[in-house]
């Protein structure tokens, strides 16, 4: 297969699994999406919707969160990982968004990576989910399907980003970032399969051997 033939299939069979794939992390708009997104980092999305709710009671809005202490977060996202950090970002965060942005979560990746605590990838999570601006968000995981599928050589996550924009259309992102982290966890994960157990490692290399070693991000 030639890499535009690995993308077609992949493409191909990811719509025939999930033609409709929701998002992991439960979220009512832009800035609960953009809370929960941050917690997520270092930690499991299902141990992100455990900790949110009672979260989101007392602050689902940037004005009531800032005004909760950081030991007050801290008490909601504890279980979570690096939550101590978390708690301080979620708090400045949600300052600088009521101080700066009215209120509002701004539709811009500049602002959005200037927030505490907001990288690209969670930046692009919002932009794509919230506000459906055109972005692919690459984690590791991602990152790491993407090169045991040949679609990248990518040695960071901002290359496989880039890789795979110019092999998929922007209108397939949303759907793809969702279905490739699906897809991974269910069948492709970084113990679960070395590069030649699961169906779509076995199509795109049917000839692989040995375990595929992939770069990290």
């Amino acid at each position: 297969m030639t890499k535009k033939e690995r993308a077609e299939y992949v493409g191909r069979k990811l719509e025939e699994l999930y033609p409709e794939v929701p998002i992991p992390l439960d979220h009512t708009d832009a800035f609960t999406l953009l809370i929960a997104v941050l917690l997520s980092a270092q930690c499991t999305d299902k141990r992100v919707n455990i900790v949110t709710p009672a979260l989101f009671a007392k602050a689902s809005t940037p004005e009531a969160m800032m005004k909760l202490s950081v030991e007050e977060i801290l008490e909601c996202i504890k279980t979570c990982g690096l939550a101590n950090s978390k708690a301080k970002n979620i708090k400045k965060l949600a300052e600088v968004v009521v101080n700066e942005y009215g209120g509002e979560i701004p539709a811009d990746f500049k602002k959005l990576e200037r927030l505490a605590g907001v990288g690209h990838k969670t930046a692009s999570v919002v932009m794509i989910h919230a506000f459906k601006i055109p972005a692919f968000p690459v984690d590791t995981h991602i990152h790491r399907l993407a090169q045991r599928w040949g679609l990248t050589k990518g040695k960071n996550v901002e290359q496989t980003e880039a890789d795979l924009k110019k092999l998929y259309p922007k209108e397939k992102w949303e759907d793809l970032h969702l279905q490739f982290i699906t897809y991974g966890r269910e069948y492709c994960t970084a113990r679960g399969c070395d590069g030649t157990v699961c169906e779509i490692c076995r199509t795109t290399y049917p000839n692989r051997k040995k375990p595929f070693i992939a770069n990290k991000a």
